[in-house]
């Protein structure tokens, strides 16, 4: 698996987005489910953090919580989410949370034919990007949609812009949504499993285009998929989630040659690319009910390390080794040493 050339930046420099104990609940009629769970997490400026987990680990709803975008009836607690100078998202009066979204965090989301509205050409929605938010008069919004569907490699763009969503190929919809979110040229970019639903070929084109308009745009990238070999090559970190809790973080290259968590070890030993003929190596068990989580750690029914600590409370985050942490009572120090049953 390849590994990211580029650099993490220095801790030294200060977080464009600082978010601290975020939790997401949900009420239904068997009790409170936590989809996000006291998440905390840094991205600065020209750094990729990938976001990583299975279907349903929580995150998706970590980005929508971000920005406060959680429907009734979700309710998001916790926080401060600190973003470029203020001090926190959460207490901002809707209206000026507007000028945030799209101008300041752009959003790639995860389905693009349910994201684009069919009865508007791709021109015109880009175009109103940039109206929305006062960045251009009408003939300069159409005339920008030109040269964004040309940053994002769209051939014949003036004909382009002139089609319906549902004209153009899923990948030329991934690369329209890339330009609608890079339109008001923001701060942060989340991507929200941007290549999910596309043929291996062109994942790898809209990766290369996200990592290209990261550099030429200085972007802040929050990079959301449950595809490890995505983030491999692209993250400068990777925060790893598990049942609504992030359950290991750090820079890209520890955490593929070293991971620390049980769970983060898993993921990478299930990779396709052992020896011909040899099994694929599987988690045993399934991902847990969020509204019946176990007391203790979320992972412990299914860990082949668990030990009698990790049913007692969920795990504080270790500092395993400098700028790598995990949620795991292997690594607490008063239990040092402990065998896994």
């Amino acid at each position: 698996m390849a590994c990211s050339a580029s650099t993490p930046l220095s801790n030294t420099t200060p977080p464009l987005l600082r978010v601290q104990d975020l939790t997401t609940t949900f009420q239904i009629p068997g009790g409170v489910v936590k989809a996000v769970d006291h998440v905390s997490l840094e991205l600065r400026r020209g750094e990729t953090l990938g976001l990583v987990g299975e279907s349903g680990s929580g995150k998706s709803m970590t980005a929508l919580s971000i920005l406060r975008l959680v429907q009734a009836p979700g309710e998001t607690h916790g926080g401060p989410i600190a973003f470029n100078g203020r001090p926190d998202l959460l207490e901002l009066p809707e209206r000026e949370m507007r000028k945030i979204r799209g101008a300041e965090i752009g959003f790639i989301f995860q389905e693009p034919m349910t994201a684009l509205n069919p009865v508007f050409t791709v021109g015109d929605q880009i175009a109103e990007a940039l109206l929305v938010h006062g960045r251009a008069t009408r003939a300069e919004a159409h005339a920008k949609a030109l040269e964004l569907l040309t940053a994002v490699r769209i051939h014949d763009p003036a004909r382009r812009a002139r089609d319906y969503p549902h004209q153009l190929s899923g990948g030329m919809r991934q690369r329209v949504l890339i330009a609608i979110a890079l339109a008001c040229q923001p701060l942060l970019l989340i991507a929200d499993e941007p290549t999910t639903a596309l043929d291996v070929t062109i994942q790898a084109e809209i990766l290369d285009l996200l990592q290209e308009m990261k550099e030429k745009f200085h972007l802040a990238l929050l990079l959301i998929t449950h595809d490890l070999g995505v983030v491999a090559g692209h993250a400068d970190r990777v925060a790893v989630m598990y049942a609504g809790r992030i359950v290991e973080e750090g820079a890209m290259r520890d955490i593929f040659h070293s991971p620390k968590h049980p769970y983060t070890q898993g993921l990478l030993a299930s990779i396709p690319g052992a020896a011909p003929g040899q099994r694929l190596r599987a988690i045993e068990g399934t991902v847990p009910n969020l509204a019946k989580l176990p007391p203790g750690c979320s992972f412990e029914p299914r860990c082949p390390k668990r030990f009698d600590l990790c049913p007692t409370a969920p795990p504080p985050a270790y500092e395993v080794v400098p700028g790598q942490r995990a949620r795991c009572y292997l690594y607490d120090p008063k239990v040092h040493g402990a065998k896994a049953s």
